[in-house]
């Protein structure tokens, strides 16, 4: 490809085709648009994949979260561990319960919350540790279980970024006491929008199938099927974070693709280590035996001796019609966080916002899009 041919590649793009609109047909003849009979197929089908006993699905990764955080009556008073270098949804949750986030650094290598640093957050009011999977890596999860058993606290996993993910052979969804998916465009696979809470604990599924709709006591799939009428009543204080068939319907043809697309982000992966190992000025993605990525996101980071910023490099990729994204924020230097915690330092996450970057990463992409990235890749940081 010549220097002057310029392309345009977007950060992410979604692979849908005509299983998605069949799917998306049968629910619109059926009459079905709440939740419905696509939804419970939705939920069997993550449930398995991740080796959970339950799933429950939701409106977002974000308002799964918030329920998970419910089920345990997380509140006012309590506090509830998680990393700043995340997306912003992770710390918002726990506000939403009007408990406070209490933020730790993280490993300077997988960028998931540092083990080490959790005992010293720990205090009388602690309730709950929140680990992030984070760009599709797995957490240091024995030794995250083994603190939160000694000192009583429950697990919730933001594993919004990692279907797929494993630890220690095992896929991430069933590591804490419960799992938050996302099915979010930028995710692995899609429904457009939507979340997942999974869990081994039928006695949580049941309550959060009560609040993810208002606190009804029937489902709208149990009214609807039923053959006499039935009057729901509302005990539960209650949210509307139901997931619509059409969203699942979705999900479930992606589902089925699942295998397919992260066999193809491991070669767009593996092409991009081979291709970028020359370049002293970048850091690559950790992975290991252990820890394989799924690479949700492909994130670079830039060390200490790159000639240019992150945002430099960021523009000069535009420049030249590839778009790329700042790695992950760092929640705890965002304004409303920023405003309550002025003083609060966490070196190792200041760091990697600063400077990580994402290069683009679709199961769609050619090898002759990749190329283009990192030919301007390597000429920018040559």
């Amino acid at each position: 490809m010549t220097r002057g041919t310029q392309m345009h590649i977007p950060i992410t793009k979604p692979y849908f085709d005509e299983a998605e609109e069949q799917e998306i047909l049968e629910v619109l003849r059926s009459g079905w648009v709440v939740q419905g009979p696509k939804v419970a197929e939705f939920e069997c089908l993550v449930a398995e994949y991740v080796g959970a006993s339950y799933a429950v699905a939701t409106s977002s990764c974000t308002t799964a979260l918030h329920v998970a955080l419910t089920l345990h009556g997380i509140g006012a008073g309590d506090e509830v561990i998680v990393p700043s270098f995340t997306f912003i949804a992770t710390a918002n949750a726990v506000c939403y319960t009007g408990a406070t986030p209490v933020f730790v650094d993280i490993d300077p290598y997988t960028y998931n919350l540092a083990p080490d640093c959790l005992e010293a957050a720990i205090t009388p009011r602690t309730k709950a540790i929140m680990p992030v999977h984070q760009i599709g890596l797995a957490a240091d999860m024995e030794r995250i279980n083994a603190i939160a058993q000694q000192h009583g606290l429950i697990i919730i996993e933001d594993a919004a970024p990692a279907l797929g993910a494993t630890y220690k052979d095992q896929r991430v969804g069933h590591l804490g006491n419960l799992t938050c998916f996302s099915f979010h465009p930028r995710k692995v696979i899609t429904s457009g929008e939507g979340g997942m809470l999974v869990t081994d604990d039928k006695t949580l599924v049941a309550r959060a199938r009560v609040l993810r709709a208002h606190g009804m006591s029937l489902s709208d799939l149990t009214r609807h099927q039923a053959t006499q009428i039935m009057i729901e009543a509302y005990h539960d204080l209650g949210f509307n974070y139901r997931l619509s068939d059409l969203h699942a319907a979705v999900g479930i043809a992606q589902m089925k693709k699942l295998p397919t697309m992260l066999a193809q982000r491991q070669r767009v992966a593996e092409r991009y280590n081979i291709a970028l190992s020359t370049l002293e000025h970048v850091q690559l993605p950790f992975s290991s035996n252990d820890m394989p990525h799924s690479y949700q996101s492909y994130m670079l980071q830039l060390r200490p001796s790159a000639t240019k910023t992150r945002d430099q490099v960021m523009q000069e990729m535009l420049d030249a019609g590839i778009a790329t994204r700042r790695g992950v924020m760092a929640v705890h230097l965002e304004p409303y966080y920023r405003q309550r915690l002025p003083h609060l330092s966490l070196p190792v996450t200041e760091i990697a916002t600063r400077d990580t970057l994402i290069l683009p990463n679709y199961a769609t992409m050619t090898e002759t899009e990749q190329e283009y990235v990192i030919a301007h890749l390597q000429r920018i940081l040559g």
